[in-house]
């Protein structure tokens, strides 16, 4: 005679908890597999390669005065590196891959820390720079008034910085005048550099909007004159 073995009603709800975790499981892993495959890099992204390029500038700039510092370096890294914190969060909220970054040159990493705040100068980004509002020019005649072309061939991307629009650069003191036009929008703005950095000439947040494409945080066809 054959006797049935039943489950007393804990070991039945033990079962069904035990069920119900490894699917919790299972569903957490699925998420998590999504989130990451929709993770772009600036490979496949325009708005991840402006940002990496952001990124791997202000890195550099960083890298830099630490290993020739000056008087001002401590007040120059403690504001890029809120800069790099910025960028990262642009990063992430745009769906890039977090710390990525385009070093000067070319190379890209994956690693990377710098937001908000304002020039070398202005640790606080309350700086009054004065800035020409953007223009769109003619068709086919952009920024052709003007100046002295210079940087030929660099693109052009923001350095996360606030305040009035302004620019950074590693090859023009502070006081130069630059005006720069996005060749596939024909707009352009004419800022003043009031800090250093680890690019021809980076635009501010402020700046960067005046002429930028929407959802583009990468010029890649500018021209960029020296106007005073």
């Amino acid at each position: 005679m054959s006797r049935r073995r039943t489950l007393s009603p804990k070991k039945k709800l033990a079962l069904l908890v035990s069920a119900v975790a490894v699917a919790g499981g299972g569903a957490f892993a699925l998420a998590a597999t999504s989130d990451a495959a929709n993770v772009q890099n600036a490979s496949d992204s325009t708005v991840c390669q402006g940002l990496a390029t952001a990124l791997g500038n202000n890195e550099s700039f960083i890298a830099a005065q630490k290993a020739a510092p000056d008087a001002q370096s401590a007040a120059r890294i403690a504001n890029r590196e809120a800069v790099v914190a910025e960028i990262r969060r642009k990063q992430e909220a745009s769906g890039c891959q977090v710390g990525e970054s385009v070093q000067p040159g070319g190379s890209a990493q994956a690693g990377g820390g710098a937001q908000a705040g304002g020039s070398a100068q202005d640790p606080q980004g309350s700086q009054a720079a004065t800035s020409t509002p953007a223009t769109t020019a003619p068709a086919g005649n952009a920024g052709s008034a003007t100046g002295q072309q210079v940087c030929k061939g660099s693109a052009v991307t923001l350095s996360g910085e606030s305040g009035a629009p302004a620019a950074s650069s590693d090859q023009f003191p502070s006081g130069t005048r630059l005006k720069v036009t996005n060749l596939d929008n024909n707009k352009s703005t004419t800022v003043t550099v009031t800090s250093v950095s680890g690019s021809c000439v980076l635009l501010n947040n402020a700046a960067f909007e005046q002429v930028r494409e929407p959802s583009k945080f990468l010029i890649r066809r500018a021209l960029i004159e020296k106007v005073g």
